[in-house]
């Protein structure tokens, strides 16, 4: 299973705070370990080591904002996120019902109401 980072955008504030709140209520209900961080962006700005932890995973999952961003903040901090097994989820304009589907995959619905 890919790891998975939820970045609440605290800082930028630019994701609707209903989906980053629902995103992350299902997330922790869902009982699936998750890496929840304050905001990519300061990570990035402090070169965080956590970046090129994640970046060197193989298989990681971001719920954040525009994937194009994300992976230039990866860059920015010397981490680039690899061309394939990192998937970037946009919270900005997606509903949190997709985005919850991307992160958990498509069973994820039918095992929640089961």
């Amino acid at each position: 299973m890919p790891r998975i980072v939820y970045c609440h955008c605290a800082y930028a504030q630019v994701v609707p705070k209903a989906v980053k709140e629902e995103v992350l209520r299902r997330l922790v209900e869902s009982g699936v370990a998750f890496d929840a961080v304050a905001d990519l962006c300061e990570m990035s700005a402090k070169r965080d080591p956590m970046m090129k932890q994640l970046s060197q995973e193989g298989s990681v999952k971001i719920a954040a904002c525009y994937p194009r961003a994300v992976k230039w903040l990866f860059s920015a901090a010397d981490a680039p996120l690899p061309l394939a097994g990192a998937e970037v989820v946009n919270m900005r304009v997606e509903t949190a019902d997709r985005v919850i589907d991307a992160v958990l995959g498509e069973g994820f619905k039918q095992t929640e109401s089961a």
